[in-house]
């Protein structure tokens, strides 16, 4: 009790002889017992974090969060021998900068000076402005600097430019759909009312378009985003392991098949279940995809019993499946079940207000990738990527920044590095081969082979990736067709 007291003398004496300096300073100020109690805080320390100081017996611990979290800080600069040394923490999201200094006690009690500054705002407007320096929001000020144009031409820029700043304040996160133009918000909202309920939905698009980003922010906007979530691709396995794949199967109901398995549909059940390139399953496949959607239950296979399943079910095509109904490719009850709700995505080309969005946000991503410190964007390049047309559509235009900030020899990405993918039939495909020249000298069986697998990747490419489309202008089985792909290593994503 005497030692209590003593303190309580030390503090008393001190506070008499600097009281006036420590009420007035605007610095944060207290006088701590080690790393066990708060004995002192001046005004602006109790106006920023509360009055801390130990009360009730000697040995009582500090309880509160705040005191523990500063009397840890104390513990690790006494610990590290840091007494003296400018430090930098960061508590509850704040960045505090702070100095220990020792005291010695009227019993010789060792006491420390705890002096506090916030700097949360200070590093705010540090990092903003270091931001900017490096931005392409500085790229583009540059540019506008030197440009002598009307002032109309001017403001356009100024409004661009505005926009690019909030673009990269509030970064977007991996995965994200990046864009602001009204297509896309109109796409985002309707993404979010539908996600919560559990309508089958049917997302289609072009190839490059973002369908998979589509289906994952339904997914995470939804009331099932924390259970199972599975993506299958329906034109890169063979149709029959396909449906074993997606359906299960009974033991023996095929070679191989030396035990019950379940399906994706089981194992997924109460979750969501992402099938891409729809359009390419068979009618088989097609008639038991239906009693999933109409009945809510799947049969496996070699099985007869039917098993009740909770799943919801995204599909996504770069089909026309109206035109394969026509064509009866396509089942028509499974297309109205397929197409409750219809979320189609708009080309590139068709909102080229996210281009600049877009551009932004794959220049930051791959010059981090990369390391190179692209921060000259000229105006002239912008106007390129506009004014293309985007056949690939995003995928095309990642691709484009990809490879031009790769090949950056400097900070700027000029013509030469700004490439275009060449696209299949673009008169740029290679001469027709001489079989007899090539092929002469080598077994019949590989000679018929080689023939085959080009002829299989000229069908694809023509087709543009499309499975169904290939199998029936060769008159070919899906499966031996399937076959025939995975033994010559072709995948039919390549030729899209």
């Amino acid at each position: 009790m005497m030692h209590t007291q003593d303190i309580a003398q030390d503090i008393t004496r001190l506070i008499l002889n600097q009281k006036n300096l420590l009420e007035t300073i605007p610095e944060m100020v207290l006088l701590v017992k080690g790393s066990e109690s708060i004995e002192y805080m001046n005004p602006s320390a109790k106006a920023f974090f509360g009055d801390l100081c130990r009360k009730g017996s000697e040995n009582k611990q500090p309880q509160d969060k705040t005191s523990m979290a500063l009397l840890q800080v104390v513990s690790d600069a006494i610990s590290e021998n840091r007494i003296g040394d400018t430090l930098e923490t960061t508590l509850n999201q704040l960045h505090l900068e702070y100095t220990l200094a020792p005291f010695q006690g009227y019993h010789g009690d060792t006491l420390y000076w705890f002096f506090i500054r916030d700097q949360t705002k200070t590093k705010a407007q540090f990092e903003e402005l270091e931001l900017f320096h490096n931005s392409i929001e500085t790229i583009l000020s540059h540019k506008i600097n030197e440009l002598k144009e009307s002032e109309r031409m001017r403001k356009n820029l100024s409004k661009e430019l505005n926009t690019l700043k909030e673009h990269l304040k509030e970064q977007p996160e991996e995965g994200k759909m990046v864009g602001s133009s009204r297509a896309l918000s109109e796409l985002r909202d309707m993404v979010f009312q539908v996600a919560k309920s559990d309508a089958t939905i049917l997302i289609t698009g072009e190839s490059g378009t973002g369908k998979e980003l589509v289906a994952n922010l339904i997914r995470e906007s939804s009331s099932r985003n924390e259970k199972p979530f599975l993506k299958i691709n329906c034109n890169t396995i063979n149709d029959s392991l396909l449906e074993s794949d997606l359906f299960g199967h009974e033991k023996g109901s095929f070679t191989g098949a030396d035990s019950r398995r379940k399906g994706k549909f089981e194992v997924v059940d109460g979750g969501t279940i992402f099938l891409d390139e729809i359009g390419d399953i068979s009618p088989r496949m097609q008639a038991a995809l239906l009693r999933v959607l109409q009945d809510g239950e799947i049969i496996r296979v070699g099985g007869n019993s039917p098993i009740k399943i909770d799943v919801r079910v995204i599909a996504a095509t770069n089909c026309d499946l109206a035109a394969m109904v026509q064509d009866g490719s396509f089942r028509l009850d499974l297309f109205y079940r397929l197409n409750i709700i219809n979320i189609s995505i708009p080309p590139l080309r068709e909102r080229k207000d996210d281009i600049v969005d877009l551009v932004t946000h794959f220049i930051r991503k791959y010059r981090q990738a990369f390391k190179k410190e692209i921060n000259f964007l000229p105006q002239s390049i912008l106007d390129r990527l506009i004014l293309h047309d985007w056949p690939g559509n995003v995928r095309e235009l990642e691709n484009v920044i990809q490879r031009a900030v790769l090949m950056s020899k400097n900070n700027t990405i000029t013509e030469n590095e700004l490439i275009f993918d060449i696209l299949p039939g673009e008169d740029l495909n290679p001469p027709h081969k001489n079989y007899l020249q090539q092929l002469d000298g080598r077994p019949l069986k590989a000679m018929v082979a080689e023939v085959e697998k080009d002829f299989i990747i000229h069908a694809l490419e023509k087709n543009h990736g499309n499975v169904a489309k290939t199998v029936k202008q060769l008159e070919i089985g899906k499966t031996a067709f399937y076959d025939k792909m995975k033994r010559y290593n072709i995948s039919p994503k390549d030729h899209k």
